[in-house]
């Protein structure tokens, strides 16, 4: 280890190190605790972000885990201090844990900033853990390591694989269908969701711990282990171990996220076929480290990287306990080759190729070669046009070809309530060339973005043969969602884009090839409605929402709050201790 730091050096030692009285006070309150000087003269303070809660499935583990880190904190002369966040159960939280992303960044800033630690272990999975914990962290500057939950058990269910979020939603359009009989979708609801540990798809959760471990976040394969496995145990008591010996380097976010580390990130979201909300987190993340990246960008690297993942819901055939059989990330990171700057640097300390050294793909049918992809361009592809002016996303790879080229005509619905009327009614007039608007549910629309792009597919067609269809929306799906769904529409239609302007029978034309989403009618029929356009009342006037709906962004700028991007007001200093 290269000590680049003296004890006296370190934030902890602001509060505990000084012969003053306020100094006394924070070590006799230590004291109170059980603690005596040994446990923190010379050394680090370490906090240890615990997102677990009784609400919280993907987490369940972490009460055992932290238990691991800490022993690798002291294991390595550092003293451990559990700090619970905010835990964002994407079942449970309503309407959207998207919602409560930043309020949780917010959390971990101003904990990790307000208090004695010198570096942080932030212990994440589910979706918007990973964006919230990480992004709160890079504005405070601190050394940090992301410690993955890791993916569940396949499910299971009648001797077939279950993937979680991708089979839920297959299996339900098939009930609706009168397919599935009661019986066998208890049987499914039951087999699903096996284990501890986040969603076994490619779906948000897998997708943004991989993103982290592109960046150079994560210990080298660590967003790959299945969090049953008690290669997780060790990889958690690894993470108390590494974070000690970041302090003494001073190895801090800025020298690892760099340009060229968020484009990494960006080509591993793109080849593992993975979520949609990819595109919000990892601007919010990049912003965060003064780094700004767009939508053209990001649909340029996709362009030309192959989804190689052959893993639900891109994939057809596995989950991620075989992708980590097949040798995990790292192994994917191997096939993508010269597409990837592996002279960034890691929280190791080393660079991302040395950290990729002798990783192997032991199934070239699970982790494809660039010469035999899932789909020839990455999973995501960014849309514009006179319907989206800043941008729209689908995932190409995960929906019906004969949808990438496509005009119908439009069926709005300004709410979810009136969406589901339409989508539970088994004779609403509609054919497949119909496009399934809904608006009003994007960032302040929902409030909060909710995933109710993956619009359900009606009935209607559903009675006769049909499973999918284009569907467009401002709102977001969950990242094990597929199907032609068009997501993320900006400006959303609650401040007034076009999508607030489209009528029933309006033809909407998307050219997924040349990367085109527009309405056939003229400008100046587009601005006569504008004129006529009348702003909807926000549902909410007081509390946390209200400050939302006042500062968050749109979808094409990560949907951060505008005062907490790092261009904002210069950095926060550190707090005053008198």
């Amino acid at each position: 280890m290269d000590k680049h730091k003296k004890y006296t050096e370190l934030r902890s030692a602001r509060w505990l190190a000084k012969d003053d009285f306020r100094s006394f006070m924070h070590r006799s309150r230590a004291m109170q605790m059980g603690y005596g000087p040994k446990d923190w003269e010379g050394k680090p303070v370490i906090a240890i972000i615990n997102t677990w809660s009784d609400t919280q499935q993907c987490h369940m583990h972490f009460k055992d885990r932290v238990e691991w880190v800490k022993r690798g904190v002291l294991q390595t002369g550092g003293l451990p201090l559990e700090i619970p966040a905010m835990s964002l159960s994407e079942v449970f939280i309503k309407p959207s844990s998207m919602l409560y992303r930043n309020m949780a960044a917010m959390e971990v800033e101003e904990a990790l900033r307000s208090q004695p630690v010198d570096g942080a272990v932030l212990m994440g999975g589910c979706d918007k853990t990973t964006p919230a914990l990480t992004m709160g962290a890079i504005s405070v500057g601190l050394p940090f390591i992301y410690l993955p939950a890791g993916p569940m058990l396949r499910g299971n269910y009648a001797g077939k694989p279950l993937g979680s979020g991708t089979d839920a939603y297959k299996y339900w359009d098939e009930k609706r269908a009168g397919n599935v009989s009661k019986e066998q979708w208890l049987g499914i609801e039951a087999g699903i969701a096996r284990s501890d540990g986040h969603c076994m798809t490619f779906g948000t959760a897998a997708t943004m711990t991989a993103v982290a471990e592109s960046l150079g976040l994560c210990l080298p394969g660590a967003s790959s282990i299945p969090a049953p496995d008690t290669s997780h145990q060790r990889m958690s008591a690894e993470c108390g171990r590494r974070i000690v010996d970041m302090v003494w380097e001073d190895l801090t976010p800025d020298k690892i996220i760099t340009k060229a580390a968020v484009e990494n990130a960006i080509t591993v979201a793109m080849a593992t076929g993975g979520s949609t909300n990819a595109l919000i987190h990892i601007i919010a993340m990049a912003r965060r480290a003064d780094i700004f990246v767009d939508l053209d960008e990001i649909d340029k690297i996709g362009r030309t990287t192959p989804v190689i993942a052959n893993v639900r819901p891109s994939g057809k055939d596995y989950l991620m306990e075989d992708f980590y059989y097949a040798g995990g990330l790292r192994a994917l990171m191997v096939q993508l080759g010269e597409k990837l700057d592996v002279s960034t640097l890691t929280v190791t300390g080393k660079t991302l190729g040395e950290g990729l050294a002798g990783a192997t793909v032991y199934n070239e049918d699970v982790i494809r070669p660039l010469s035999n992809p899932v789909y020839k361009e990455g999973s995501l592809a960014v849309l514009k046009g006179n319907l989206a002016p800043t941008g729209a996303v689908i995932k190409p790879a995960a929906c019906d070809p004969g949808f990438h080229v496509h005009a119908g005509p439009a069926l709005v619905a300004n709410s979810y309530p009136e969406l589901k009327s339409i989508i539970d009614d088994p004779d609403y007039p509609m054919t497949p060339d119909t496009v399934l608007v809904l608006r009003n549910a994007g960032p302040q629309g929902g409030p909060g973005m909710p995933e109710w792009g993956m619009i359900p597919m009606p009935r209607a067609l559903l009675k006769k043969g049909h499973r999918d269809m284009v569907r467009l929306s401002d709102a977001r799906m969950s990242g094990t969602s597929y199907g032609a769904c068009i997501l993320h529409v900006s400006p959303e239609a609650f401040i007034g884009g076009p999508l607030a302007l489209i009528e029933n029978g309006d033809i909407i034309e998307l050219d997924v090839p040349n990367r085109s989403l527009n309405v056939r009618i003229s400008d100046a029929e587009m601005a006569r409605r504008k004129a006529a356009w009348i702003a909807p009342t926000s549902k909410y006037e007081r509390g946390y929402v209200h400050m939302f709906s006042k500062h968050v962004e749109q979808a094409d700028k990560g949907c951060d709050f505008d005062f907490l991007r790092s261009d904002y007001g210069g950095p926060t200093p550190e707090p005053d201790i008198f």
